[in-house]
């Protein structure tokens, strides 16, 4: 598909085409936003499979929905709370069947990066399996908070327009996920009595960062499951 034709066209207007019919509109908004979807349904669910997964069925459900759209908040935001709902929906059933979403090292590894389980130094690849692991153990609403605010860096409004709940809830949830983030990694950063930012973003305090996870390939756009086959599957 030549993406050039809609090189002027805003994603709100995308997504009325979509509605009138055209077979292409659907397809260029995944293609702009799918890695930014993939980075939160990864950081979110902690696992690659069940990330794709989730943002396969948040694509999907989006593509059938589009008609819903009344525009009262950014494309961008729709898309991001209909992916979070997908995470958190699989997050819930997870926990209901006692499981971990990052349970062992492999699992652990597979979230890194092939260039950064090359190229950074252990230290580093040490650190980002910690926080990794840590964000996994708190509960999926704090988590998907966190990685909003903290990780994606969404100012907190955008954030709860983004989880469709209040300013403090946003503040609540994120303050009780950094607190219980602290015992975790007190031993990291060398400072157990700072509960501020947790990871890197606008609210960030002095904390390490964690690596943006790298979107989905770019194949297949104009099929809104294909997101799935970018998350990391071979």
């Amino acid at each position: 598909m030549d993406n050039a034709r809609f090189a002027d066209t805003n994603d709100q207007d995308l997504l009325a085409q979509h509605v009138a019919g055209e077979p292409d509109a659907f397809g260029e908004l995944v293609r702009r936003h799918r890695d930014r979807l993939w980075a939160v349904a990864l950081r979110t669910l902690g696992d690659r499979e069940e990330a794709a997964d989730a943002v396969q069925d948040a694509l999907i459900s989006a593509f059938r929905a589009a008609h819903t759209f009344r525009g009262q908040s950014a494309v961008t935001t729709w898309l991001h709370r209909i992916t979070i709902n997908a995470c958190l929906d699989r997050a819930r059933k997870a926990a209901s069947r006692k499981t971990s979403p990052v349970d062992d090292a492999d699992r652990l590894d597979q979230l890194l990066e092939p260039h950064e389980s090359a190229e950074a130094p252990a230290e580093r690849q040490d650190l980002h399996r910690e926080l990794l692991a840590a964000l996994a153990r708190l509960p999926a609403e704090q988590r998907a908070a966190l990685v909003l605010v903290d990780m994606q860096g969404y100012p907190v409004a955008e954030a709860a327009r983004i989880l469709d709940v209040p300013t403090g809830t946003v503040k609540s949830r994120c303050a009780r996920g950094r607190a219980r983030l602290v015992p975790m990694l007190a031993h990291l950063r060398g400072d157990a009595g700072d509960s501020g930012g947790f990871a890197a973003g606008r609210n960030r305090t002095q904390a390490p960062s964690v690596p943006p996870a790298a979107g989905p390939r770019d194949a297949g756009v104009n099929d809104p499951a294909a997101a799935k086959g970018g998350g990391g599957r071979s």
